[in-house]
């Protein structure tokens, strides 16, 4: 598996103990991201993963999370104190914000010239752990997956949540511009719609 993972880029931005946040968008590869840095880092890394109803496919969930690294895994319903304690211990946090979960903790940017609902939790965590934003974009290979850490972007985040958020998707249309077919489209991105624009989806 490491062999089938390859990791590139700005490494020595995840090296030390910065409190950190990993901007890893939604590609296909993106649980090849965190087996990635997890298998090939020595840093501990914390994860946020959805609890299941079933305690068995629960628990299988949460330890295939954890297969290499001891990192550090929190159920979404545990909220964001542990998230934030674990990036001030020194944890880079592995976040996938680029989703449309309605208007909650959300506001509508710009992606791609529509206006999108899109999650302010990038800045809001980067903020309260007093973190730096490293993106790690994982695409896939013909020998596997490319897990490609840039460097972290400057001056981000702000004071500003929704600002930030329009600068986060800025960057994540350069992204997806390099491998259009690998982003996760069909997270219907588009869904939510201010006040009563007809749904893109409406015809599909």
């Amino acid at each position: 598996m490491r062999q089938r993972l390859t990791l590139t880029g700005d490494l020595q931005a995840l090296a030390g103990n910065e409190p950190t946040v990993i901007f890893a968008p939604h590609f296909v590869g993106m649980d090849a991201g965190w087996i990635g840095l997890t298998a090939h880092l020595e840093r501990r890394f914390c994860g946020l993963y959805a609890e299941q109803l079933n305690a068995d496919v629960d628990r299988w969930m949460a330890q295939g999370r954890q297969r290499f690294g001891n990192p550090h895994v929190v159920g979404k319903r545990q909220g964001i104190k542990p998230l934030v304690a674990a990036m001030r211990q020194g944890l880079p946090l592995y976040l996938l914000p680029d989703m449309d979960h309605g208007m909650r903790d959300a506001a509508f940017v710009p992606f791609f010239g529509v206006q999108t609902a899109t999650l302010m939790s990038l800045s809001r965590l980067a903020r309260l752990g007093r973190a730096c934003v490293v993106p790690v974009v994982s695409r896939l290979t013909r020998e596997g997956y490319e897990v490609k850490v840039m460097s972290p972007w400057p001056d981000y985040p702000t004071a500003d949540p929704e600002a930030d958020t329009a600068v986060m998707n800025r960057y994540l249309e350069g992204y997806i511009r390099q491998a259009p077919a690998q982003y996760y489209w069909v997270h219907k991105r588009f869904k939510t719609r201010p006040g009563n624009e007809r749904s893109f989806y409406a015809d599909l």
